[in-house]
């Protein structure tokens, strides 16, 4: 188990945009594994390359309760419909939350970490963080979105899950 130090906003690997992963060996399935428990290890939900220092485009999302991991190489978005508003917080800002905007639905192409495209479609919470970690491939960060910073004693009755 390798946790790796999680990069904070303003660090200038965050708003710059990833370059694709070319090689899948195994080096990249050791930063996977790193990415994986160093988001748990933080009590996050999806975390991003660059969030550990590393600007390719590889991305995790894991709404854990017995979902899968999803690992996302070089993902591209291909649809979106429909819009939510809710609450979000990101590894990279402590202490920040506030209410972002998002498509309900998305539908994806990514790479495996064997290379192998797969598609993805998710609704609701799971579309959120999967956009939310791709935004982060693309230099974008959740407090640009931010329609309304959300204090603290309004998560008292939230789930904190960060993404």
């Amino acid at each position: 188990m390798t946790i790796r130090i999680i990069v904070k906003h303003p660090s200038e690997i965050l708003t710059t945009p990833t370059k694709k992963v070319l090689k899948f060996d195994r080096k990249l399935a050791t930063l996977l594994k790193d990415m994986h428990d160093t988001m748990l290890d933080s009590d996050g939900i999806g975390i991003a390359a660059p969030q550990v220092g590393e600007s390719i485009r590889v991305a995790i999302v894991d709404l854990g309760e017995g979902e899968d991991i999803i690992e996302m190489i070089n993902p591209e978005v291909l649809e979106t419909e429909g819009s939510v508003i809710d609450i979000e917080g990101c590894l990279s800002f402590p202490e920040l939350y506030g209410e972002v905007e998002r498509p309900f639905y998305v539908r994806i192409k990514a790479q495996e970490r064997d290379g192998r495209w797969y598609e993805l479609e998710a609704e609701d919470y799971e579309a959120r963080a999967i956009l939310h970690e791709i935004d982060h491939l693309d230099g974008i960060l959740f407090d640009s979105k931010i329609l309304r910073v959300v204090d603290s004693s309004e998560l008292e009755n939230e789930e904190e899950e960060i993404l």
